[in-house]
């Protein structure tokens, strides 16, 4: 007998049935209390992160050319220290991402708050990944062009 792991446990009582949204808001509150961790252990340990390095690219290092991820870990940073139009000059993904997850939480708080009252949650459509894909092979394609033409350093 196969269990639906998303119409809840027997044992426990949902209001509704879970839906996938249930998992992305969970994710979400996961993702912001390591966040929230990790933007402590910066104050109490300044240095910790300035100090870390990460091994290079791999494809980059081969081929020359840019990965589609290349920029990610620079745009992170640049985005974490308020920097918004570095981080998309490094990679547009991460602050495409970062604005889908503050709307989406945002969003669903307002909605589980007011006890759906508000129906104003995001809800998951595909096009959000679409989306992502084409900013991703579109930052690569630029990226690797201006690179082999005009010798555009990242």
């Amino acid at each position: 007998m196969k269990k639906n792991y998303l119409k809840g446990s027997p044992k426990l009582k949902f209001r509704h049935p879970v839906t996938i949204e249930d998992y992305f808001f969970l994710t979400g509150c996961i993702l912001a209390a390591l966040l929230t961790a990790a933007a402590a252990v910066s104050v109490f340990m300044p240095g910790l992160w300035q100090n870390l390095q990460l091994p290079p690219c791999l494809f980059h290092l081969i081929t020359g050319y840019y990965c589609p991820g290349c920029g990610g870990t620079r745009a992170v940073r640049a985005l974490l220290k308020g920097r918004l139009l570095l981080s998309a000059y490094y990679h547009p993904f991460v602050p495409y991402t970062a604005a889908l997850y503050l709307y989406f939480m945002i969003t669903q708080i307002i909605e589980r708050v007011s006890r759906g009252k508000f129906t104003i949650g995001m809800h998951y459509h595909s096009r959000y990944l679409w989306i992502a894909l084409a900013v991703i092979t579109g930052s690569f394609l630029l990226k690797n062009i201006l690179h082999h033409f005009y010798g555009f350093v990242l």
